[in-house]
């Protein structure tokens, strides 16, 4: 790329630093060297005059750019249109830090595009006017750009490199935006709020600086394909994906599949969050590693489990599962009326568990893109296989008031942002959500898809769809008159139902919908798999 000139336009105004954030360091150097003087010379005059810093001569430091880059990226595409596919699926014109490459970028795609030829003569016609070349010798800079040349094999390496440097530029904007909104105290936003932002935006900024992706061949998706299902055979249970730990329900599911978003909702009291919580800790006391059957080592058994509990507290939340553990009831644990014999074993309990991988975030009101900045961080730092969300509508969309938006249209953001989670991180993503009060008003209060409260594209996004019921507790507010034929009735009723739960499994992209039973312990607030007679009667032979 030798002898190409370098544009005198190379200082994008979209990209320049304010006026006073180039004079920052001068001035502080100015403030320093102004004090040091005076200390040293002591009886300088008052009302001498003090240098200003804009009569001296400044450095600004440029943006970070790649100007030979982008003018390789441009050479290739004029000698060889096909390089464009590659490149337009990452790169755009607003990547590029000089706006004479950005436009030239812009104008060769929309001829691609169109079918037609890009190259110095078909793009002549367009940029010969244009003032902007008259500095770089007008259109025959295009010609420079062809001769120029290197490699088109290269060409994706010299695009990634013009994108990367508009993701650093776009960086230190972020920078400068969060440092003046934090020193603007007429700003109604206080730190929090500004934090959340602050957090939101770099979300952002991280989900545009990835450019993997794209088409994969078919070959490859097998070999995923056969791994997994070589891991599944492999495993105990027979199972695709991590085990919830309630047999029934994996039988159903095949597990916790990665990269799976999976929606657990019920009306309340119905047990969402004791279920949720019994399946977090069932993963997490089943987490061991190892040697895989791929000769790599990690996470062979049960997992590492992240649990945003964004309705209950940490300690109401491990208060329930040492309940659970210790078959003590948490009313009494809450109460402290706790025999010494109770007490001992509850601390014994608490002893084993916290050895256990659960972490819990309790934050209120976490945005999208906390969650998953979140998420990030404690995969890389203690390793993560799944996340739990207690629940949907408790997280905001964009980490502050979002004004008019429509409700609905920011719980689909939320449910996409989920399900993109847990194809990056690729875990099994399990979010607890509410329903409609609808379900009260029919006679059969079982729930279904469409109770789904401010649906959106929850059921959309979902690649499971589970709903949590027992129909005990709308039995058990129905009783009739003690001594009538309807009180006897009612309660053989109540026996059969004594103690049940049903999970309906209104939507699986990977198997059969229908409703598995399981066994609730309300004073435990455990979930558990149901005792079938028919299941462990004596085998007979005629």
């Amino acid at each position: 790329m030798q002898g190409l000139p370098r544009p005198a336009g190379a200082f994008n105004d979209a990209h320049r630093p304010s006026a006073y954030a180039a004079l920052c360091p001068f001035l502080r150097r100015e403030k320093r060297v102004h004090h040091r003087d005076r200390m040293q010379q002591g009886n300088r005059p008052v009302n001498e005059q003090i240098p200003f810093a804009g009569d001296a001569e400044t450095s600004v430091r440029a943006l970070p750019n790649n100007i030979e880059a982008e003018q390789a990226v441009l050479g290739a595409l004029l000698v060889n249109n096909e390089v464009y596919d590659r490149l337009a699926a990452f790169l755009l014109p607003q990547h590029f830090y000089d706006p004479v490459h950005a436009q030239i970028y812009e104008v060769a795609g929309q001829r691609i595009t169109k079918g037609q030829i890009a190259s110095p003569i078909t793009l002549k016609p367009v940029f010969e006017n244009d003032e902007a070349f008259a500095p770089l010798g007008g259109a025959a800079y295009l010609l420079r750009l062809a001769d120029a040349a290197i490699s088109v094999f290269n060409v994706l390496d010299y695009g990634r490199q013009v994108y990367d440097m508009s993701v650093r530029r776009d960086l230190i904007q972020l920078g400068e935006d969060i440092a003046d909104s934090a020193g603007n105290f007429l700003d109604d936003a206080d730190a929090a709020e500004q934090i959340g932002l602050a957090e939101s935006r770099l979300y952002s900024l991280a989900e545009k600086g990835r450019f993997e992706g794209g088409f994969k061949t078919f070959a490859r998706s097998v070999k995923t394909a056969v791994e997994h299902a070589n891991a599944a055979y492999q495993r105990d249970g027979k199972l695709a994906g991590i085990s919830s730990g309630l047999r029934d329900l994996d039988k159903k599911l095949g597990g916790l599949h990665k990269s799976d978003l999976l929606i657990l909702a019920g009306r309340p009291s119905m047990g969402k969050t004791a279920l949720a919580t019994n399946i977090a800790f069932n993963v997490a006391k089943a987490y061991k590693q190892g040697e895989r059957s791929d000769g790599t080592f990690g996470t062979i058994d049960g997992g590492s489990v992240g649990f945003y509990s964004l309705e209950m507290s940490a300690e109401q939340l491990a208060t329930r599962i040492l309940a659970e553990q210790c078959e003590i009831s948490s009313e009494l644990i809450r109460k402290g009326e706790l025999q010494e014999n109770e007490f001992q074993r509850f601390v014994e309990v608490a002893r084993v568990l916290e050895t256990k991988p659960l972490f819990i975030d309790d934050t209120p009101a976490l945005s999208i893109g906390q969650l998953a900045a979140r998420a990030r961080r404690l995969k890389r730092q203690h390793g993560l296989d799944l996340l739990v969300v207690d629940y949907l509508q408790l997280v905001s969309g964009d980490g502050g008031a979002r004004g008019n938006e429509n409700r609905v249209q920011e719980i689909s953001a939320i449910t996409r942002g989920l399900k993109a989670i847990a194809k990056e991180l690729e875990i099994p993503v399990i979010a607890l959500s509410q329903l409609s009060r609808r379900v009260e008003d029919r006679e059969d209060k079982r729930p279904q898809l469409s109770d789904l409260r401010e649906s959106g594209s929850i059921e959309q996004d979902a690649d499971v769809v589970m709903f949590v019921y027992r129909e005990e507790y709308y039995l058990s507010r129905t009783e009739p008159r003690e001594g009538t034929q309807e009180h006897l009735e009612w309660q053989q009723a109540m026996d059969a139902v004594h103690n049940v739960g049903e999970v309906v499994i209104g939507k699986q992209r990977h198997g059969p919908i229908g409703i598995e039973k399981l066994q609730f312990t309300p004073q435990f607030t455990r979930f558990s798999d149901l005792a079938d007679p028919e299941r462990f009667a004596p085998t007979t032979f005629e």
